[in-house]
């Protein structure tokens, strides 16, 4: 099998699988991440462009959060998925090590990506959780999870820890605290540093306006 054929098949099995899920993780948000990928690997050079693209379309394919904190689903899949395409081995490993890594753990949680392909998927996948896309995205996530938009008694997890975001129900107004706003530091590529910062931009002016909103202040 070609490559281009390899990354159709897989594009297409995505698409079928995550239609019309209502969570924000849905194949719009995989789509976006492709192509956000594809975009940094052609500034940044050097990438093996079929890993790229292929944990770009594989990176949600079993998360985390929606099976039972199993960190290890994912790469399972991915393998199970890319071994049934004939895909060459040594390919099947970088892409699934990609999966298996790429999920925010921590502030304080280094991340364990290593590759030129994982830095790139990685930055990618955390440029569509801000902005404009991110704040959409956190407010339909809360909803899916049965979260308040808000609720101003509630203390934050500070730092925020994986084990503890576990069980967590937060408001989804918490979660730009908790996550969305630490991300503009944790990109690895120049790109995708670029790209962060008018989207962390955008978050802090909307929740500016929101708190102003929430107190009868405008």
């Amino acid at each position: 099998m070609t490559n281009q054929l390899a990354i159709e098949k897989t594009a297409k099995y995505m698409q079928v699988k995550f239609e019309g899920e209502g969570s924000g993780h849905d194949w719009w948000h995989i789509y976006r991440v492709w192509q956000l990928a594809k975009h940094i690997a052609s500034k940044e050079k050097g990438a093996d462009m079929l890993v790229v693209e292929l944990a770009a379309l594989l990176h949600d394919i079993a998360d985390h959060k929606f099976h039972g904190g199993d960190t290890e689903i994912g790469a399972i899949e991915t393998s199970k998925w890319l071994r049934s395409l004939k895909v060459d081995q040594q390919i099947i490993d970088q892409v699934a090590d990609i999966v298996r890594h790429i999920s925010f753990k921590s502030a304080k949680v280094k991340n364990q990506l290593s590759t030129l392909e994982g830095y790139i998927v990685h930055d990618a996948d955390k440029l569509d959780a801000i902005g404009a896309i991110g704040i959409a995205r956190v407010f339909s996530y809360g909803g899916a999870r049965g979260r308040v938009i808000y609720n101003p008694d509630q203390p934050h997890i500070e730092p925020y820890k994986f084990e503890e975001g576990k069980q967590h129900s937060s408001s989804a107004v918490h979660h730009f605290y908790e996550k969305l706003f630490l991300l503009k530091d944790r990109m690895f590529t120049t790109t995708g540093r670029q790209m962060a910062e008018e989207r962390h931009e955008f978050m802090e002016v909307y929740l500016e306006q929101f708190y102003k909103e929430w107190d009868g202040k405008k």
